[in-house]
């Protein structure tokens, strides 16, 4: 009996283990790079990383005109369309109103805004609860949608995307 207990507990350890790194509490992280769209000469880099149910994306892009600009998760991880169209439109599992995720009604891919300097680089930071990384959850899960940055900002009124503008870059969301 004992023996079972000892084997019993040491599979536990191994299953946490391996769903969790003890050292930070970092259970999953996912990077990604975005390409121009739209005739655009947008670039950046992003990484998702989840810790203790919480989902933190962090991105820093180049390329893009100074001021406001929108990002969104949309429905598919598919860049291939030279405006971005292939991704599809907002992730929207729950199928909510477009708004703002964290403040009232919103779609699950509604990030929000971020600005850019005078040279046009920018960088945005936005955690939530609402998404998971590869949990399997099709209302939580962001593995296999996209990532849209748009030319102009988003309004958090307009249905259903926000008057945002163009695409002018992408990237998919896979490991």
């Amino acid at each position: 009996m004992k023996k079972i207990i000892v084997s019993i507990v040491i599979i536990i350890a191994v299953i946490i283990s391996c769903k969790t790194n003890t050292s930070n509490g970092v259970s999953s992280k996912l990077n990604v790079t975005f390409e121009p769209k739209s005739s655009s000469n947008v670039q950046g880099t992003g990484v998702f990383t989840e810790k203790n149910d919480q989902v933190t994306f962090t991105a820093n892009f180049t390329g893009l005109k100074p001021g406001i600009h929108a990002i969104h998760i949309h429905e598919k991880s598919d860049c291939s369309a030279a405006d971005g169209s292939s991704a599809g439109g907002h992730w929207n599992p729950t199928f909510k109103k477009h708004g703002k995720l964290g403040e009232g009604e919103a779609h699950k891919g509604d990030i929000g805004n971020f600005t850019t300097d005078e040279f046009g680089n920018g960088s945005i930071t936005f955690t939530t609860s609402e998404w998971c990384i590869g949990c399997g959850d099709v209302t939580k899960d962001i593995v296999g949608k996209g990532l849209i940055v748009h030319q102009g900002p988003d309004d958090y009124i307009s249905q259903p995307s926000g008057n945002s503008g163009a695409r002018v870059a992408c990237s998919a969301i896979i490991k």
